[in-house]
Protein backbone atom coordinates (compact mmCIF):
# COMPACT_ATOMS: atom_id res chain seq x y z
CA UNK A 1 0.00 0.00 0.00
CA UNK A 2 1.16 3.81 -1.10
CA UNK A 3 0.09 6.11 0.64
CA UNK A 4 -0.54 10.06 -0.66
CA UNK A 5 -1.78 12.82 0.16
CA UNK A 6 -3.75 15.46 -1.60
CA UNK A 7 -6.13 18.59 -0.92
CA UNK A 8 -7.94 21.86 -1.48
CA UNK A 9 -9.71 20.44 -4.19
CA UNK A 10 -11.88 22.81 -4.50
CA UNK A 11 -14.81 20.97 -6.56
CA UNK A 12 -17.61 23.20 -7.68
CA UNK A 13 -20.50 21.36 -5.50
CA UNK A 14 -23.08 23.25 -7.97
CA UNK A 15 -21.29 27.22 -7.19
CA UNK A 16 -20.37 29.42 -9.83
CA UNK A 17 -16.61 29.33 -8.45
CA UNK A 18 -14.05 29.33 -11.75
CA UNK A 19 -10.79 28.53 -9.27
CA UNK A 20 -8.42 30.39 -12.16
CA UNK A 21 -9.63 33.89 -10.91
CA UNK A 22 -6.98 32.66 -8.11
CA UNK A 23 -4.11 32.19 -10.72
CA UNK A 24 -4.10 30.98 -14.28
CA UNK A 25 -2.51 27.59 -12.55
CA UNK A 26 -5.86 26.83 -11.47
CA UNK A 27 -7.19 26.00 -14.78
CA UNK A 28 -8.95 23.24 -15.57
CA UNK A 29 -8.01 22.22 -12.22
CA UNK A 30 -10.27 19.17 -11.86
CA UNK A 31 -9.45 17.81 -14.55
CA UNK A 32 -5.64 18.07 -14.57
CA UNK A 33 -5.89 16.26 -11.01
CA UNK A 34 -8.14 13.24 -11.95
CA UNK A 35 -5.63 12.82 -15.10
CA UNK A 36 -2.64 12.75 -12.39
CA UNK A 37 -4.52 10.72 -10.07
CA UNK A 38 -5.33 8.28 -11.90
CA UNK A 39 -1.64 7.77 -13.83
CA UNK A 40 -0.25 7.72 -10.43
CA UNK A 41 -2.77 5.90 -7.45
CA UNK A 42 -3.56 2.46 -7.41
CA UNK A 43 -6.69 0.74 -6.09
CA UNK A 44 -5.19 -0.73 -3.31
CA UNK A 45 -3.49 2.64 -2.68
CA UNK A 46 -5.10 5.16 -0.17
CA UNK A 47 -5.09 8.71 -0.39
CA UNK A 48 -5.40 11.32 2.10
CA UNK A 49 -7.62 14.31 1.19
CA UNK A 50 -7.73 16.95 4.49
CA UNK A 51 -10.06 19.53 3.76
CA UNK A 52 -11.72 22.07 1.40
CA UNK A 53 -13.22 19.59 -0.72
CA UNK A 54 -16.28 21.38 -2.13
CA UNK A 55 -18.04 24.48 -2.68
CA UNK A 56 -21.30 23.02 -1.84
CA UNK A 57 -23.84 25.11 0.77
CA UNK A 58 -25.02 21.67 1.47
CA UNK A 59 -24.57 17.93 1.73
CA UNK A 60 -26.88 17.82 -1.34
CA UNK A 61 -25.34 19.76 -3.48
CA UNK A 62 -21.49 17.79 -2.61
CA UNK A 63 -22.89 15.01 -3.80
CA UNK A 64 -22.09 14.84 -7.49
CA UNK A 65 -18.36 16.01 -5.44
CA UNK A 66 -18.07 12.98 -3.98
CA UNK A 67 -19.36 10.83 -6.76
CA UNK A 68 -16.23 12.07 -8.32
CA UNK A 69 -14.04 10.92 -5.90
CA UNK A 70 -15.80 7.35 -6.52
CA UNK A 71 -14.71 7.39 -9.96
CA UNK A 72 -11.14 7.71 -8.79
CA UNK A 73 -8.23 4.68 -7.73
CA UNK A 74 -7.99 3.97 -4.42
CA UNK A 75 -9.28 4.55 -0.91
CA UNK A 76 -9.49 8.17 -0.01
CA UNK A 77 -9.85 9.54 3.53
CA UNK A 78 -11.22 12.94 4.50
CA UNK A 79 -11.02 15.32 6.74
CA UNK A 80 -13.26 18.33 6.84
CA UNK A 81 -11.75 22.08 5.95
CA UNK A 82 -12.89 25.08 6.51
CA UNK A 83 -14.92 26.04 3.08
CA UNK A 84 -16.51 22.65 3.58
CA UNK A 85 -19.83 24.12 4.77
CA UNK A 86 -21.85 21.26 3.38
CA UNK A 87 -20.35 19.09 6.13
CA UNK A 88 -23.00 19.41 9.07
CA UNK A 89 -23.96 15.47 10.00
CA UNK A 90 -21.18 12.95 9.80
CA UNK A 91 -23.99 10.08 9.96
CA UNK A 92 -25.55 11.66 7.02
CA UNK A 93 -22.60 12.33 5.15
CA UNK A 94 -21.20 8.73 5.61
CA UNK A 95 -24.68 7.09 4.23
CA UNK A 96 -23.97 8.95 1.06
CA UNK A 97 -20.31 8.39 0.53
CA UNK A 98 -18.98 6.16 -2.33
CA UNK A 99 -17.49 2.86 -1.14
CA UNK A 100 -14.31 3.78 -1.75
CA UNK A 101 -14.19 7.30 0.38
CA UNK A 102 -14.60 7.46 4.62
CA UNK A 103 -14.63 10.45 6.88
CA UNK A 104 -12.85 11.33 10.01
CA UNK A 105 -14.28 12.92 12.85
CA UNK A 106 -13.44 11.68 16.20
CA UNK A 107 -12.63 8.41 15.29
CA UNK A 108 -9.40 6.55 12.91
CA UNK A 109 -9.27 4.63 9.68
CA UNK A 110 -6.74 1.64 10.75
CA UNK A 111 -4.03 0.65 8.52
CA UNK A 112 -1.88 -2.68 8.28
CA UNK A 113 0.25 -3.29 10.85
CA UNK A 114 -2.12 -1.99 13.91
CA UNK A 115 -1.06 1.53 12.38
CA UNK A 116 -3.84 4.45 12.32
CA UNK A 117 -4.56 7.54 10.72
CA UNK A 118 -6.25 9.71 13.12
CA UNK A 119 -6.92 13.60 12.72
CA UNK A 120 -9.51 16.78 12.77
CA UNK A 121 -10.35 20.39 11.05
CA UNK A 122 -6.98 21.73 12.99
CA UNK A 123 -7.40 25.60 13.14
CA UNK A 124 -5.16 29.14 13.87
CA UNK A 125 -2.33 28.70 15.80
CA UNK A 126 -2.15 30.86 18.89
CA UNK A 127 0.06 33.72 18.44
CA UNK A 128 -0.86 33.87 14.09
CA UNK A 129 -1.17 37.53 13.07
CA UNK A 130 -5.07 37.50 13.61
CA UNK A 131 -5.48 35.41 16.16
CA UNK A 132 -8.68 36.56 18.10
CA UNK A 133 -10.38 35.03 21.11
CA UNK A 134 -13.38 33.88 19.06
CA UNK A 135 -10.17 31.58 17.62
CA UNK A 136 -8.76 30.50 20.93
CA UNK A 137 -12.01 28.71 21.65
CA UNK A 138 -12.34 27.02 17.98
CA UNK A 139 -8.95 25.85 18.57
CA UNK A 140 -9.21 24.56 22.14
CA UNK A 141 -11.90 22.48 20.69
CA UNK A 142 -10.34 21.16 17.73
CA UNK A 143 -7.08 20.25 20.03
CA UNK A 144 -9.78 18.33 21.98
CA UNK A 145 -11.44 16.62 18.80
CA UNK A 146 -7.92 15.50 17.78
CA UNK A 147 -7.36 14.13 21.40
CA UNK A 148 -10.41 12.18 20.79
CA UNK A 149 -9.29 10.65 17.37
CA UNK A 150 -6.40 9.69 18.70
CA UNK A 151 -8.00 7.67 21.95
CA UNK A 152 -10.00 5.99 19.53
CA UNK A 153 -7.04 4.63 18.12
CA UNK A 154 -5.34 3.69 20.74
CA UNK A 155 -8.20 2.26 22.65
CA UNK A 156 -9.01 -0.37 19.74
CA UNK A 157 -5.01 -1.23 19.83
CA UNK A 158 -3.79 1.01 17.03
CA UNK A 159 -0.54 2.97 16.68
CA UNK A 160 -1.65 6.09 15.48
CA UNK A 161 0.79 6.74 12.36
CA UNK A 162 -0.30 10.02 10.42
CA UNK A 163 -2.21 12.85 11.37
CA UNK A 164 -4.31 14.77 9.05
CA UNK A 165 -5.14 18.61 9.53
CA UNK A 166 -6.98 20.53 7.29
CA UNK A 167 -5.45 23.44 8.84
CA UNK A 168 -1.36 23.91 9.24
CA UNK A 169 -0.44 22.89 13.00
CA UNK A 170 1.86 26.20 13.53
CA UNK A 171 1.38 29.78 12.90
CA UNK A 172 3.32 31.90 10.51
CA UNK A 173 6.84 31.82 11.95
CA UNK A 174 6.56 27.73 13.03
CA UNK A 175 6.17 28.21 16.63
CA UNK A 176 5.35 24.98 18.86
CA UNK A 177 1.28 24.65 19.26
CA UNK A 178 -0.77 22.43 20.91
CA UNK A 179 -1.01 20.39 17.48
CA UNK A 180 2.64 19.57 17.59
CA UNK A 181 3.05 18.69 21.20
CA UNK A 182 0.27 15.93 21.07
CA UNK A 183 1.68 14.68 17.73
CA UNK A 184 4.87 14.59 19.50
CA UNK A 185 3.58 12.86 22.66
CA UNK A 186 2.04 10.20 20.49
CA UNK A 187 5.10 9.24 18.30
CA UNK A 188 3.26 10.00 15.08
CA UNK A 189 5.53 9.77 12.25
CA UNK A 190 3.74 11.99 9.67
CA UNK A 191 1.69 14.89 9.75
CA UNK A 192 -0.51 16.09 6.54
CA UNK A 193 -2.54 19.02 5.92
CA UNK A 194 -3.17 21.62 3.74
CA UNK A 195 -5.04 25.52 3.57
CA UNK A 196 -2.30 27.47 2.44
CA UNK A 197 -2.09 28.87 -0.70
CA UNK A 198 0.25 31.29 -2.98
CA UNK A 199 2.88 33.13 -0.97
CA UNK A 200 1.58 31.64 2.64
CA UNK A 201 2.88 27.84 1.06
CA UNK A 202 6.40 29.90 1.56
CA UNK A 203 5.98 29.70 4.97
CA UNK A 204 4.74 26.22 5.47
CA UNK A 205 6.07 23.64 8.05
CA UNK A 206 7.40 21.01 5.97
CA UNK A 207 10.42 18.06 5.92
CA UNK A 208 11.55 16.67 9.38
CA UNK A 209 10.55 18.09 12.80
CA UNK A 210 10.96 16.77 15.90
CA UNK A 211 11.02 13.31 15.05
CA UNK A 212 7.80 14.45 12.56
CA UNK A 213 7.58 14.40 8.62
CA UNK A 214 5.47 17.46 7.79
CA UNK A 215 3.10 17.32 4.30
CA UNK A 216 1.79 20.31 2.86
CA UNK A 217 -0.61 18.52 0.74
CA UNK A 218 -2.75 21.64 -1.18
CA UNK A 219 -3.57 20.48 -4.31
CA UNK A 220 -1.81 23.85 -5.93
CA UNK A 221 1.23 23.29 -3.76
CA UNK A 222 2.08 19.69 -5.58
CA UNK A 223 1.13 20.31 -8.83
CA UNK A 224 -2.25 19.08 -8.44
CA UNK A 225 -1.01 15.81 -8.35
CA UNK A 226 -0.89 13.22 -5.56
CA UNK A 227 2.00 13.49 -3.18
CA UNK A 228 3.70 10.47 -1.87
CA UNK A 229 3.65 10.10 1.87
CA UNK A 230 5.14 6.47 2.77
CA UNK A 231 4.22 2.74 1.97
CA UNK A 232 3.43 0.02 4.13
CA UNK A 233 3.08 -3.36 3.97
Amino acid sequence: MDIYGISDLHLPGGEDKPMDVFGSEWSDHITRVATTWKATVDHGDLVLSPGDLSWAMKLAAAVPDLAFLGTLPGTILLVKGNHDLWWKSITQLRQLLPNNVFALQNNFYPLPGNLAVCGSRGWKCPNAADFTAEDEKIYLRELERLRLSLKSATDSGYRPYIIMLHYPPTNESGAPSGFTEIMEAANVEHCVYGHLHGPAQGQALTGLHQGIHYHLVACDAIGFKPLYIASLP
